[in-house]
């Protein structure tokens, strides 16, 4: 299983990314999926979250900004991203609840990361 995260870049405060997280390998299903980041000299916190079922869990600077999605179909999640700030500059890091056809349970896997940048 791998989580393959894109869409970061250099953006200027004010502006608007979209992140996307794909998931790929032999997948049976996935649960809860989620971004996370981490600002140097940080610890990694959570950016927002969807369930299975759609639910969305945002944390406080996000709530307005940043909107999560996810298509099942592609097994992706997306973060769209707007009125950036500087203080978002980060790397940002997906994380999915998966479950392969040779598991019982869910496992969480995490992607490689991408760097956010927001000039002032």
């Amino acid at each position: 299983v791998q989580l393959q995260a894109s869409g970061g870049g250099l953006v200027q405060a004010g502006g608007s990314l979209r992140l996307s997280c794909a998931a790929s390998g032999s997948i049976l299903s996935i649960s809860d999926m989620g971004w996370y980041r981490q600002a140097p000299g940080k610890q990694r916190e959570l950016v927002a979250a969807i369930s299975f079922g759609g639910s969305t869990t945002y944390a406080e600077f996000a709530k307005g900004r940043f909107t999560i999605s996810r298509d099942y179909a592609k097994k992706t999640v997306y973060l769209q991203m707007n009125s950036l700030k500087p203080e978002d500059a980060a790397v940002y890091y997906c994380k999915a609840a998966i479950r392969r056809y040779s598991d019982s349970n869910y496992y969480d896997y995490w992607g490689q990361g991408t760097l956010v940048t927001v000039s002032s």
